[in-house]
C-alpha cells in the first residue's frame, strides 16, 4: 500500500480486488447491523472471508526482499514511520468525525481515553496499516539475526493455527496474519512465476479457479472455513486464486478499474469510512432498496468517493498531506534521499 512502490500490473489488480472486498465487508456488515437483517451481499462477503486479508498481507510482502537489507534508519522511515503517519492522521480524523457519538456514549473523558488507547489497540478500519509496520520490523529482525526462513515460516504457521483469542488486536491479528505476509516475502519469486504461468495457461488456470471456488464456497457454507488448519490452507489457496485471477484479467485487458484501485489502495483504505457511513444512513432512512442492494450501493460509493477526493486534491494541489507524507514526517535525512531517488528514475 506504499504509493511509492514500483508498479506491476497484476499486483495492482490483485490489490484492487482485495481493497474492494475490504470495503465491501465493512459496508455490508455495517448495513446489516444497522438494519438488523442480512441481505444477499452477505454471501459474497462470507465467500471472500477466508482469503480477503491473507491475500492483502501476502501482496504486502512481495517486494520486501528488495529493501530488507537497507540500514535501519531508512527502513524504519519507509516501513514504519510511513504507515504510522497515516494511522495517526486518519485515526484522529475518524475520532473527530465520530466524536459526538463517542462523547454521547462514554463522555469526554472516556472518549479521550479511547483515543489514547488506540495508539496501543488498533482502531476500527485502520488496523491493517497498524499491523504492517509490526510485520516489517519482525521480518527485518529475523533477516538481520539470520533466523532460517523455514523456522520463521513454521512458527508463523503454528501461530495461525493456534487459537489465540486474547482480545488484543495486535496479538490476535499478528498470530492470524503474519504467516501470509512472511510467505509473500519468502516466496515472491514463485508467486511471480505463478502469475506468468497463468498468463500462458488460460484454460488450466480457469479450471483451477473453478475447483477452488467450489471448495472454498463449500467449506464456507459448511462452517468449516475458520477451523485450525483449514483457515491456513484456504487463505493460501485463496491468495493463489486472486493471483491467477489478476494475471488473467491483465492478460485479457479487462477491468482496468481494479488496477487503478490497486494503484491507490491506500487512498481508498484510509478514506472510505466517511462516505460509507453517510451513504448507509441516508439509504436506510430512505428505505428505497432491499438490504443487499443497499449494501452494494454503499460499497460502490465508499470505494469511488476516496478516488474522487484524491482527484480533487491533484486538481487543486491542496490537501496532499492526507495521502502523502509532508517533509516533516520523514526521519532526518531520508526525505531528500527519497526525492533524489525519484528524480533519478
Amino acid at each position: 500500500m506504499d504509493m511509492g512502490a514500483s508498479r506491476v500490473d497484476w499486483v495492482d489488480t490483485a490489490k484492487g480486488i482485495c481493497i474492494i472486498f475490504v470495503v465491501m465487508m465493512h459496508s455490508v456488515l455495517g448495513v446489516e447491523a444497522a438494519a438488523g437483517e442480512t441481505g444477499w451481499m452477505h454471501a459474497v462477503v462470507a465467500f471472500a472471508a477466508p482469503f480477503r486479508m491473507p491475500d492483502f498481507f501476502l501482496i504486502s510482502g512481495l517486494f520486501l526482499a528488495n529493501v530488507i537489507a537497507r540500514d535501519w534508519k531508512l527502513y524504519l522511515d519507509r516501513k514504519v514511520v510511513h504507515f504510522a503517519y497515516f494511522y495517526v492522521l486518519w485515526m484522529t480524523i475518524q475520532f473527530v468525525v465520530k466524536a459526538p457519538v463517542f462523547i454521547g456514549e462514554m463522555g469526554a473523558a472516556g472518549t479521550l481515553e479511547f483515543y489514547l488507547a488506540s495508539f496501543i489497540q488498533p482502531f476500527g478500519t485502520l488496523w491493517f496499516i497498524y499491523m504492517l509496520p509490526v510485520f516489517f520490523v519482525v521480518t527485518k529482525l529475523a533477516h538481520d539475526w539470520r533466523i532460517p526462513w523455514q523456522v520463521m515460516l513454521g512458527a508463523a504457521a503454528l501461530l495461525q493455527m493456534a487459537p489465540i483469542p486474547t482480545g488484543w488486536l495486535l496479538i490476535d491479528e499478528f498470530a492470524a496474519r503474519f504467516v501470509f505476509f512472511y510467505a509473500g516475502y519468502i516466496f515472491a519469486p514463485q508467486i511471480f512465476a505463478l502469475a506468468a504461468w497463468a498468463r500462458e495457461r488460460i484454460g488450466v488456470s480457469l479450471g483451477c479457479l473453478l475447483i477452488w471456488g467450489l471448495v472454498n464456497g463449500s467449506l464456507v457454507a459448511l462452517g468449516w472455513s475458520a477451523e485450525p488448519g483449514v483457515a491456513l490452507v484456504l487463505g493460501a489457496a485463496g491468495a493463489g486464486a486472486i493471483i491467477l485471477t489478476s494475471a488473467l484479467l491483465v492478460k485479457a485487458a479487462k477491468l482496468g478499474i481494479l488496477r487503478h484501485c490497486g494503484e491507490n489502495s491506500i487512498v481508498i483504505y484510509l478514506a472510505f469510512f466517511f462516505p460509507m457511513g453517510l451513504t448507509r444512513v441516508v439509504l436506510l432512512k430512505l428505505g428505497l432498496f432491499d438490504i443487499g442492494t443497499t449494501s452494494l450501493i454503499v460499497t460502490v460509493v465508499a470505494s469511488v468517493s476516496p478516488m474522487v477526493l484524491f482527484w480533487l486534491i491533484r486538481r487543486t494541489d491542496r490537501g496532499w498531506f492526507l495521502f502523502r507524507r509532508p517533509e516533516w514526517a520523514y526521519l532526518n535525512g531520508t526525505f531528500r534521499g527519497k526525492r533524489q531517488a525519484q528524480a533519478a528514475e
